[in-house]
Parts: C-alpha cells; structure tokens; sequence
C-alpha cells in the first residue's frame, strides 16, 4: 500500500513574541564569489546564482574580485543619497501620520537597492521601478518639491491627481510610470529593450520587483521574451524576505534562490547582497556590460530586508518579530558604507551629523515649498477639467459637450459667489 501524498507549507522562521531567526539566508563570505566577464555563457552562471555576491566584508574593508573600485568621491555621493531617501522617507511617513497625505511607502532598509542600481547605469538608460524606489527619483535628480506635490495630489502633481501617491514618473528622466499592479513592469521593461535594440540604439532598460511578484505570470511571460530575444535589459528581483504579510518561501524562495531562475530559462543570474552599496553597483555594471554587448538579459536577486512596514497601511508587528531588522545578518546598508568611508579616512561621525542635519533642513524647506501649491485640504485644487485630457488625441463628441457642461456650472458659480459678496 503506498503511502498518502503530503502536501508542503514553507516555514515562516519567526512569528510576533518569538526570536528572530535568519538562519535560513545563504551567505557568502565577502570576496569569495568569482567574477567571471560578463560575456561568460548562461551555464557559467548557475553558482553565481546561488552564491552570494559581497564585497564589503565585516571589518567594512572591499574585498575579492567584484570590488568595483570606486572613487571616494563617488562612495560619499552613494552615502549622501542613501541618506536623502531615508530622510525623505522618515519626513513623509510622518506626514501621513499627520493626516497630511493618504499614503506612503518607505524604502526604509532598502536604500542600496535603488541608490547603487542608478549610479551604475547610464542617464539614458530606461528605468521601471517599483512602488519602493525612491531612490532612482533622487538619483536622476528628481526634484523633492516634484515627488510631494504628487503625494499632496496638488496643482503641481505630475499625475493631475490621477494615480495613488508614490507612483511617480519623469520622462525627462528617463523614468517610467510606477503601476499599482504587481510585476506589469518586467515585460514593459523587455519590450522596450527589445525596441531599443531593434533601432540600435545602445542604450539599455532595468526594472525592479518585489520578489513576490515572481508569483505573477508577467515574471515567466518577460523572462521568456528576455531569453529568446536576448534583450538589453536587468531584472532585479527585490528580494526582501516579506511581501506584504507573507514570506518569501511562499514566493519559492525557500529551496532554490530567485536567480536561479534566470539560468533556469536562459538568462545570467546573479544574486547579490542587496545591503552592500559597492556588491549592488559591481553586479548592476556587469550585467550593463553584458546587456551593451549583445549577451542579453541578466536577472540579478537583491537580498535585503523590509525594515519597516509594507506601507502605511500594514502593521509588520501582526507577522514578525518587532525588533527582526535589528538581527538581520547584511546590516544596514547606510551604515555600512558610512563605516567603509570612515574606514578609508575618507569620512567621519562629524561629518555624517552634519549631513544628516543639512539633509533634515532641505527636506524640510522642500515640504514647505510643495505645500504652496497645494495641501490635501486646502487650495488651490487641481482643475477639475483635467480629467478629460491626455487620453483621446481627438475628444469624441459626448465628452467635449461634458467638459463645456462642467466649464459652464463652474462659470455659474463663480458669478453666483460674485454677486453674493456684492450683496452683502
């Protein structure tokens, strides 16, 4: 008689009141990883996958192969933005706290991520982002004063009040609309490489995801594209251990890495210490280099942790341990490149207050300037008429006869608000 099949749940390591337990993340020495060139074939990729790519060790020294051998200019620019996102952070979700906007969400832990990822690559290189990037906003130079008329949804905003706050976009920039939608920009992202390649043009795309969006079909359908087309493009899986409320082994991160997903259709895989700004920005310009040179797409897996809540409307002390972040074996991504500068001589403590506290004052300036055009509760609004532009190049007939509607109500109550202010 054979016996009943079982069914496998993933392990949750900790649950509120329990210790922390990160014993499940596979860690590298730092230096330890190969660097191959980035032309290697896939299959020459397969450990790359698996191991874990770090080049600051645990005395905050660059070691091995994937240093990058920045300049200290560049390391102190990493820091500076690094800490205007936490800034920027902190202040906003305060402000939602405040009732002052309806939403947030911060990148509190994950500043390497994005900071690291936008200085590798090229100001025309095409980025899609999550709804946890800020930093690629403020590495390209996006005003603050710009991302917080978008949260105040005031005149100023660049979505006209049609997007929920933190879905930014700068074509300026070179940076595409956020969507709500989980995974949407993995395809978005290869086909815009796969056009960029087939005008020849040499400049590439890279998109982040959370990893459990790699639940979603849009992950499988891009990575395929990716593979068969070989496109210009980086896919950086955001590995950071919980999405939403549910952990990454629901995702199917507990038997094999998200990397390894990439030779395991075709494409390089790397996976990385997202907590290392020097790993982040070695392994962002190698994938660049294979993309430029025709080797294709490379997914690279981010590991780090979500040190604060999902966003303003999650509580994580319902589904893991309070204090988790303070155990998390990769650290603190800002503190650690602190510590490498100041290791360097290159740094100080002094120096890194008074940046906190010139930071503190800009984003404060910045708030006070976004507010004159507009809070959420008092003017001036947004012009209601708006909403019929930007979607019909040419407006059909029932729309134009709404607008001039609407334009006519509003003359009348002008003159109607007119001729009481006469009266009295």
């Amino acid at each position: 008689m054979t016996s009943p099949s079982k069914l496998h749940v993933p392990a949750v390591p900790a649950r509120p009141g329990e210790a922390p337990d990160f014993s499940y993340v596979r860690i590298s020495p730092a230096g330890a990883v190969d660097r191959p060139p980035p032309d290697v074939p896939v299959r020459g990729t397969v450990a790359l996958a698996e191991d874990l790519v770090r080049v600051l060790d645990d005395q905050h020294r660059a070691v091995g192969p994937w240093n990058p051998q920045l300049p200290a200019e560049t390391l102190r620019a990493g820091l500076r933005h690094m800490l205007l996102t936490r800034v920027f952070d902190d202040r906003m979700q305060r402000t939602q706290r405040q009732g002052r906007i309806t939403f947030y969400v911060r990148s509190y832990g994950e500043e390497a991520v994005s900071v690291a990822s936008a200085m590798a690559l090229d100001a025309r290189d095409m980025l899609f982002p999550s709804y946890r990037n800020q930093g690629l906003q403020l590495v390209r130079g996006v005003p603050l004063v710009d991302l917080m008329c978008q949260l105040l949804s005031n005149t100023r905003d660049m979505c006209k009040g049609r997007q929920l706050p933190v879905m930014y976009h700068s074509a300026e920039r070179r940076i595409f609309s956020i969507s709500g939608n989980l995974a949407t920009q993995f395809p978005q992202a290869v086909g815009w490489a796969m056009a960029a390649a087939i005008k020849g043009e040499s400049d590439i795309a890279a998109a982040w995801i959370g990893e459990g969006s790699t639940a979603e079909a849009d992950f499988h359908h891009a990575l395929l594209f990716a593979k068969v087309y070989r496109a210009p493009v980086i896919l950086n899986v955001v590995n950071n251990q919980w999405a939403i409320s549910t952990f990454q082994g629901f995702a199917g991160g507990e038997q094999r890495s998200f990397a390894a997903r990439g030779p395991g259709v075709g494409i390089a895989g790397l996976r990385v210490d997202g907590n290392d700004f020097l790993a982040v920005h070695a392994a962002t310009s190698w994938a660049a280099e294979r993309a430029r040179a025709g080797q294709g797409a490379t997914l690279i897996e981010l590991v780090t942790y979500r040190a604060g809540a999902h966003s303003t409307s999650d509580d994580p002390s319902r589904y893991r341990p309070k204090d988790d972040f303070d155990f998390w074996p990769l650290g603190d991504p800002i503190e650690r490149l602190k510590q490498h500068l100041i290791a360097l001589d290159e740094w100080s403590e002094a120096q890194h207050a008074a940046l906190q506290a010139e930071l503190d004052a800009h984003v404060a300036a910045e708030w006070k300037a976004a507010n004159a055009f507009g809070t959420l509760n008092d003017g001036p609004k947004l012009d209601p008429s708006l909403m019929f532009d930007d979607v019909f190049e040419t407006l059909p007939e029932h729309l134009r006869r709404q607008r001039d509607q609407l334009a006519a109500e509003r003359a009348a109550a002008v003159a109607s608000a007119s001729e009481s202010r006469t009266e009295v």
